[in-house]
């Protein structure tokens, strides 16, 4: 397939008609912009089952960068709707043979670290508490995520001790004694 058939695919599929696809073809910057709007829509569906044919159109990208920014806000805005590991982990799994068909092995890893580190904050969010050697597993993005919006005092008190970095630990720590967290 060719580029602009592929975009105009996915625009379809969206149900997005106000991209010029001539203009999305010939410009990364509308195509990337382009690329958000189908992630925003494929997102909100309630229906998984076309997200990998998704993947694999947005995948074919000639530039990389574009591709793999529009795949990570998908695994995140996904990962954002899902209500356990065992379901995200699934629905990633059906995703990594088309991540896979990156070219540039540090985007693979990002998406790959990614989606661990949300299967990692959904086993948080089901009421597991980590264990220092489990916090370092996680990139300094999701420790700060989970300083910034955990309700835990458990996790909190982890993050304040073992965070990788002095920010998140005070963070963590400040939010562990907030009277605001207390009475939730």
């Amino acid at each position: 397939m060719t580029l602009h058939c592929d975009v105009a695919e996915l625009l379809a599929a969206g149900g997005i008609l106000d991209v010029d696809v001539d203009d999305a073809v010939a410009d990364e910057h509308v195509r990337s912009s382009a690329y958000r709007r189908v992630v925003l829509v494929t997102a909100s569906s309630r229906h998984r089952d076309r997200d990998r044919a998704i993947v694999a159109t947005i995948l074919r990208d000639p530039i990389e960068m574009v591709s793999k920014s529009a795949v990570v806000s998908l695994v995140d805005r996904v990962a954002m709707t899902m209500t356990s590991p065992a379901e995200f982990r699934q629905w990633s799994a059906e995703l990594l043979p088309e991540i896979d068909q990156l070219k540039t092995e540090g985007y693979r890893e990002f998406i790959r670290r990614r989606i661990h580190d949300w299967l990692f904050y959904l086993s948080i969010e089901g009421g597991h508490v980590p264990t220092p050697g489990e916090l370092a597993t996680v990139t300094y993005w999701m420790q700060r995520v989970l300083a910034e919006e955990s309700r835990s005092p458990a996790v909190l008190a982890v993050l304040a001790e073992s965070g990788s970095k002095m920010k998140i630990r005070n963070i963590a720590k400040n939010r562990a004694g907030s009277r605001k967290l207390r009475t939730q």
